[in-house]
């Protein structure tokens, strides 16, 4: 949802290879029982597909087990796995949920602690998973209920030969002052380069995924903790405005229909000298075929009122509760989030394909710096100073950093997003599009706070 691997382009068809071989039911429903098998429910991301093909040779040559795995597009699936899951059918042992998602399902009851498992799975080594991700994918109630397959946080992104040209130094830990004053004075610099790009499509996970986290470190939040909206809140307002008005002023051409993959493709071909967004992208910007390689700098998200703002996404495992095969759901996961796991992609498909951000060990293998060396380290430290749990300047009544962690925010956001980016279109001021947004939000504090009343 906030950042695209950079061989997503090729995802579909090597699925539909797979597909046709008989490796995977793609789009299907489960594939064969029996005692030594479980069921997958899975995002069609490149990462999993690498996965499904390792699986047989690798996973069930190892325990026995088969795996069937259904794998459909970010948006089908997660339709699919709430249809299942909330059903509690028990079809699906495992599915692939994101960290918005997670705790969610835990309060509902419709994903299994992993706890136990953890605790008697010492091979597996809760400790070198990444703490932001522990934390956020752990409930209310203390258990723990995913592990990451991948994870990202966010940084800023920036043309170090650019900068240098004109004698601009970037701070290792910048302002979004200072950000706007550099997208100021690069702008236009080279010929058609903008000196920024900033998202604008609308969408929870479009536009307001580095627009919150520029609102949680100007002082802002979506609600208070006791569920009091405060979308038209002056910190809200102002930085929102920032935004806008940076985006207007310095930032990329089409900025309104501009997501992940439109910035990226604008850094890549050097249409803009920055871009703040997911750690993610930078597989992408230092691939061999990448026209900007080696002349990328990244430093940490920019900050005004918090020590850090980057955000913190995961696509994890989780069981279903219904699931009669949970310890062999548990075997499967162990192995795709382990640290073993990642040296098998390494050596069979690639370092620069291993799926990050989730292990402490991954940034100490030197098989993997060597491709990854430029943006490894500022990985690393977005995700270790990324507090899912307490992102902004106050408490908050639910977990998250760039979404809100209510099923309602998704609606939310996405709504309030369409303002947002009529904003950026010059279609309205960005006062009336939060004065929309706030009347959304106090419908969402109104259900809340009648339930805590």
């Amino acid at each position: 949802m906030f950042g695209r691997h950079p061989r997503a382009l090729l995802a579909a068809s090597a699925a539909f290879l797979l597909a046709l071989t008989g490796c995977a039911g793609w789009g299907g429903g489960p594939g064969g029982e029996g005692p030594n098998s479980i069921n997958v429910l899975m995002v069609n991301n490149p990462q999993m597909i690498d996965l499904q093909r390792l699986t047989a040779d690798n996973f069930t040559k190892q325990t026995g087990i088969n795996v069937n795995f259904t794998v459909l597009p970010e948006n089908d699936v997660r339709d699919k796995i709430s249809q299942e899951f909330s059903s509690q059918a028990g079809q699906y042992d495992v599915a692939s949920l994101s960290n918005f998602e997670i705790p969610i399902y835990a309060k509902s009851k419709w994903i299994a602690p992993l706890d136990d498992y953890v605790a008697a799975d010492t091979a597996f080594n809760q400790a070198d998973i990444l703490k932001p991700m522990t934390t956020s994918l752990t409930a209310d109630d203390g258990k723990l209920y995913g592990e990451p397959f991948y994870g990202e946080s966010s940084f800023l992104m920036f043309r170090k030969d650019v900068l240098e040209a004109n004698n601009i130094e970037m701070p290792a830990n910048p302002t979004w002052r200072q950000v706007a004053d550099i997208a100021a004075r690069v702008d236009g610099k080279q010929p058609g380069m903008r000196g920024i790009c900033l998202r604008g499509q609308p969408g929870w996970g479009q536009i307001f995924a580095p627009l919150t986290t520029v609102v949680n470190t100007f002082g802002g939040t979506w609600f208070e903790k006791d569920w009091t909206a405060k979308v038209d809140a002056p910190e809200f307002t102002e930085a929102t405005k920032f935004y806008v008005d940076l985006v207007r002023a310095h930032g990329e051409n089409g900025a309104p229909q501009a997501g992940f993959t439109e910035c990226l493709n604008n850094l890549v071909q050097g249409n803009v000298a920055m871009w703040y967004d997911a750690t993610s992208a930078a597989g992408s910007l230092e691939a061999d075929d990448s026209p900007v390689k080696g002349k990328i700098g990244y430093v940490a998200a920019p900050v005004e009122k918090t020590k850090s703002s980057g955000w913190l996404y995961a696509w994890s495992w989780s069981i279903q509760q219904a699931s009669e095969k949970k310890d062999n759901a548990w075997k499967f996961i162990s192995w795709a989030s382990s640290k073993q796991y990642e040296e098998l992609v390494g050596q069979q498909v690639g370092w620069s394909s291993v799926p990050a951000g989730k292990r402490a060990s991954t940034y100490e293998n030197q098989d993997y710096l060597k491709v990854a060396s430029a943006f490894a380290e500022p990985t690393k430290s977005a995700i270790e100073s990324a507090d899912p749990r307490n992102p902004g300047v106050q408490p908050r009544p639910a977990i998250g950093i760039q979404f809100i962690d209510i099923p309602e925010f998704t609606d939310l956001g996405t709504q309030v997003s369409q303002y947002v980016s009529s904003a950026i279109a010059g279609q309205m001021s960005v006062d009336d599009a939060l004065k929309r947004g706030q009347r959304l939000a106090e419908d969402v504090s109104e259900r809340y706070q009648s339930r805590e009343g």
